[in-house]
């Protein structure tokens, strides 16, 4: 875990002295609505229920800096994040960070392309006995979506897990392979 958040930190703080000194930053709120389902090599009735389509939300402060004129940028937020369902539903801390190509379509709107690492950190116990969580996990988020009047950011993205989210071991007999993938709906506004 220090491996991971050393890991994490120095990326962070790449990209932040990659930004020229002329960058926009700014700051807002964001939040949405998450739809996950869990893939898995197994089957079992057991699991039928937990594997099935589940809603979430997130939310927390958000900060975008974009470089003028060229579109590129970097986006990150610290939120909390519930997703899964049932007895596996996991909440946490969500800490997203996506590189960003913006694309103007004029003075009220513009087009975005978003693409960046996740990193999620679960805060909550499973009840269900023979089932290991994982206590961080890492993500990568594949996004797009729409900027208006330029304080309203309207997205969509997908969130690959790169590792397992639970491990079933002791329900089936056997070592799985259980992932969370979740699709965001965001509302953002930026200060």
């Amino acid at each position: 875990m220090k491996k991971f958040l050393s890991v994490l930190l120095v990326a962070v703080c790449s990209l932040a002295m990659a930004m020229p000194a002329d960058a926009q930053v700014r700051f807002g709120v964001k939040g949405g609505l998450n739809l996950s389902k869990m893939s898995t090599d197994i089957t079992n009735a057991t699991l039928d229920g937990i594997k099935d389509n589940s809603t979430g939300f997130f939310i927390g402060p958000t900060v975008e800096a974009t470089v003028p004129l060229i579109g590129i940028g970097v986006d990150g937020a610290l939120m909390y994040s519930q997703r899964g369902s049932g007895d596996l539903k996991q909440q946490g801390i969500e800490l997203p960070i996506n590189l960003k190509y913006s694309i103007g379509l004029g003075d009220m709107a513009s087009v975005f392309l978003a693409a960046g690492p996740d990193f999620f950190f679960n805060l909550k116990d499973v009840d269900l006995t023979g089932v290991d969580k994982k206590s961080a996990q890492v993500g990568l988020n594949v996004g797009a979506g729409v900027k208006l009047v330029n304080h309203l950011q309207i997205g969509i993205n997908y969130q690959f897990a790169l590792g397992d989210s639970f491990n079933f071991k002791n329900i089936v007999g056997v070592d799985t392979k259980n992932k969370l993938n979740t699709w965001q709906l965001s509302l953002a506004y930026f200060f």
